[in-house]
């Protein structure tokens, strides 16, 4: 007897994964063809993972967290970047730190790039916040 067919939610959920995937490497080619250079992508920790983590040409090590939205109608990505998804973002980036001494002593900084639409229009929010925020 074959297995039965993947419920709708979890289809759905396959499905925003394979967006989220496909976005994620859209804003990668974006940021290298704007100068950045890989260092990492989907680096995961315990309590959150980085997208992105991208060089600048400076030395700078740059943070980027991804979000798509089909719709701005409830607010764009950086707006669904609130205070505890900063927060879990700087603790991974923390961790990422401790993890790859090299690049402790560069300066960071927290970009968000927003993907909207179909096909998604990118939009690179430079220093979207800080961790003192």
């Amino acid at each position: 007897m074959p297995p039965p067919p993947p419920r709708a939610s979890h289809a759905r959920a396959a499905s925003n994964r394979e967006r989220g995937r496909a976005v994620e490497r859209m804003a990668h080619e974006y940021l290298q063809a704007h100068g950045l250079r890989p260092v990492a992508a989907n680096a995961g920790y315990r309590f959150g993972e980085l997208d992105l983590v991208m060089r600048e040409a400076d030395g700078s090590l740059v943070f980027v967290e991804v979000r798509y939205r089909r719709s701005a109608a409830f607010g764009g990505g950086a707006a669904s970047v609130h205070a505890g998804k900063r927060a879990r973002l700087l603790r991974a980036a923390q961790a990422f730190l401790a993890a790859h001494p090299r690049w402790a002593q560069a300066p960071c900084r927290f970009d968000v790039v927003e993907a909207e639409g179909e096909p998604p229009r990118l939009r690179w929010i430079r220093d979207a916040f800080r961790a003192d925020d």
